[in-house]
């Protein structure tokens, strides 16, 4: 089961037993039955009511996985998930149609200045759930593994190179048998996160192929385009010489390729894309319990795998609806606890975060304002978590 370079083993907590004393008219108390034998523990919080969210196709699996396992811990709560694609996630969650949202790119400084109405005067933050590498993947029949570079795949993309059996295609894969077939490059129709991440990549390792911006929006109006990360890998499937990049969990009975990195070829791995994860920097002045990641697309270290993503859920510092705040506190804890990290690679092939990650985001979630349970402070004037300033990384 995929983990992080941090995550090797993952302990059992041990419960202790718990006796209740005898309760009557008369009863006598017992040595060692007593009340005061010390506190008790807090009561579960209670999860009740139907909640809603969308985003990004990526987190589709895991999404499954978390809430399936969510709901064995709070049964009264029903939950959804829409995979619209991390723009439309991140739209319908700013204009407060969503308990939360999730994204494949975090919010920019504009998003999170504008976030304000949907958090009930409060902050949207982004917490890194989900790592997951994106693989470049195709259909040639009778190969499984191809060697390319950054820059033999953006030439592929802009159209540059058009058959399996290019020249530049055989010297970095000698003894592929590689047929002389046109190649059908796939990309997606929808503001999608996994393109951003994707040309976020080629451009910061091919850029004289690769001259466009990163952008969710493909740049170029040549070629296939297809909706969701179902739709590209699908269309990838179903035509021979098709090509396209995806979450690597969408991708299984496809061909993949190794991408360079320093002199060596490696292939996609859960570890190796936690790895870039690990060692990238914090984006700087975001507000307090934000998490968001500047990833190192230039790494050169072979245990890395730096075409990835890192999926973020987006959530408010505040809630006034006490039954929504109370659900985005326990689902987030859970998304990122040790068994929600777990099912998520077991479903999807994902890295589980690091222990560090996994403390963070807890954090962040028992940050979360909920103004009902608090309304001396409200009545005082209090901040209350309401909006945080800006910090450093």
């Amino acid at each position: 089961m995929p983990t992080s370079l941090y995550t090797r083993l993952v302990s059992a907590a041990t419960a202790g037993a718990l006796v209740l004393p005898l309760v009557g008219c008369g009863a006598v108390e017992l040595p060692g039955f007593g009340a005061e034998d010390g506190p008790s523990a807090a009561p579960e919080p209670v999860v009740v009511g139907e909640f809603r969210g969308a985003g990004a196709s990526s987190q589709e699996s895991a999404m499954e996985a978390w809430i399936a396992g969510f709901r064995e811990l709070h049964p009264d709560a029903a939950v959804s998930y829409d995979p619209v694609g991390s723009g439309d996630g991140r739209e319908t969650f700013l204009a407060g149609s969503t308990a939360f949202g999730a994204s494949d790119v975090a919010l920019s400084d504009e998003e999170m200045a504008a976030s304000g109405p949907a958090c009930d005067g409060g902050n949207a933050i982004d917490l890194p759930v989900y790592i997951s590498p994106i693989a470049v993947t195709f259909n040639v029949k009778g190969v499984d593994r191809l060697n390319m570079s950054s820059e033999l795949i953006a030439r592929i993309f802009t159209g540059q190179i058009t058959r399996w059996d290019d020249p530049a295609i055989v010297t970095a894969n000698p003894t592929a048998q590689l047929p002389a077939l046109e190649i059908t490059p796939v990309h997606r129709s929808d503001d999608s996160g996994t393109t951003e991440n994707f040309t976020d990549y080629l451009n910061a390792t091919a850029p004289e192929a690769w001259p466009h911006e990163p952008d969710g929006l493909w740049p170029l109006p040549e070629g296939f385009a297809a909706d969701g990360t179902s739709g590209v890998t699908e269309t990838v499937r179903s035509t021979p010489g098709g090509i396209t990049y995806a979450d690597a969990s969408a991708t299984a009975d496809l061909g993949r390729v190794a991408i360079k990195v320093g002199e060596e070829y490696v292939p996609y791995s859960a570890d190796a894309a936690a790895a870039v994860v690990d060692v990238s920097p914090r984006i700087e002045n975001r507000y307090e319990h934000d998490l968001a990641f500047v990833l190192d697309r230039k790494i050169d270290k072979s245990f890395a795998y730096p075409m990835v993503l890192v999926s973020y859920l987006m959530v408010c510092s505040r809630y006034e609806d006490k039954a929504k705040g109370t659900f985005v506190k326990e689902f987030v804890e859970y998304v990122a606890s040790a068994e929600g990290q777990e099912r998520a690679a077991a479903a999807a092939g994902s890295a589980v975060i690091s222990p560090d990650l996994q403390d963070w985001i807890a954090e962040a979630a028992k940050s979360i304002y909920l103004t009902q349970d608090r309304p001396e402070e409200e009545a005082a004037g209090l901040p209350g978590g309401v909006v945080r300033q800006p910090r450093g990384a």
